[in-house]
Parts: structure tokens; C-alpha cells; sequence
């Protein structure tokens, strides 16, 4: 399959808002867990937030729970991650990622396909 492509990172300062896509290119949650992770400078890759396989529902880092949402359009070849009150904590590269895997996984280890990424930068 092909690779899944981000879109959107961009350079804002704290508190403003941004919005993610991913295109993921024939991957749906009938099939997918759908996500979203994030690596800062000197870090490991972290979880955001996920759909899961079959059951579709969303999950999130504590870090960002209440802060940022995960959609896909209506007819899910589009994954967003909808990203307010940014904080410089949140400065980091961003990627969607998707693996067969049930559940609620959380793990980067366990998702197989993931995009290149497209960068976050929160500073004033």
C-alpha cells in the first residue's frame, strides 16, 4: 500500500489552534487503527491520540486529552487531528500511523504504516 502523507504543521504561537490531515490512502477503521504520534527534539515517538479498529472510537494521551480531537471526513480517506490551546510543550514532529491491531492500541511498536510526518513548532 502506499505511504500515508501529512499535511499541515505549521509555526504558531501558544494558545492558537492548528488542524493535521493525513491522507490514508484506502485505510479505514473497518480495517485500521488510525492514529497520531509525535517525536520532539531529543525524544522518543510518543502517542497522541488513535481511532480503533472496528470499534472507531477515539483515545488520547493524557497530555492532550480535552485539547485535541481526532476526526476523519465523511468518507474516511481523510484523518485529522484538530489541535487547540498549543503549547510549546507541544512542539514536535507529527505523524498519522495505522496498524491491524484491536483494541486501544497505544504502542508505536505495534502500528506498521506510518507517514513521514510534518512538523509542529509552538514558540512566541
Amino acid at each position: 500500500q502506499e505511504q500515508m502523507v501529512e499535511s499541515g504543521g505549521s509555526s504558531v504561537q501558544p494558545g492558537d489552534s492548528l488542524r493535521l490531515s493525513c491522507a490514508t490512502l484506502g485505510r479505514t477503521t473497518d480495517d485500521y487503527a488510525l492514529g497520531w504520534f509525535r517525536r520532539a527534539p531529543g525524544k522518543g515517538r510518543e502517542f497522541v491520540a488513535a481511532l480503533g479498529r472496528l470499534h472507531g472510537s477515539a483515545y488520547y494521551a493524557d497530555s492532550v486529552e480535552g485539547r485535541f480531537t481526532i476526526t476523519t471526513n465523511d468518507v474516511r480517506d481523510i484523518l485529522y487531528l484538530e489541535m487547540n490551546s498549543l503549547e510549546p510543550e507541544d512542539t514536535a514532529e507529527y505523524y498519522c500511523a495505522a496498524t491491524r491491531k484491536l483494541n486501544y492500541p497505544r504502542s508505536p511498536d505495534v502500528f506498521e504504516d506510518w507517514g513521514p510526518g510534518t512538523q509542529v513548532t509552538v514558540s512566541s
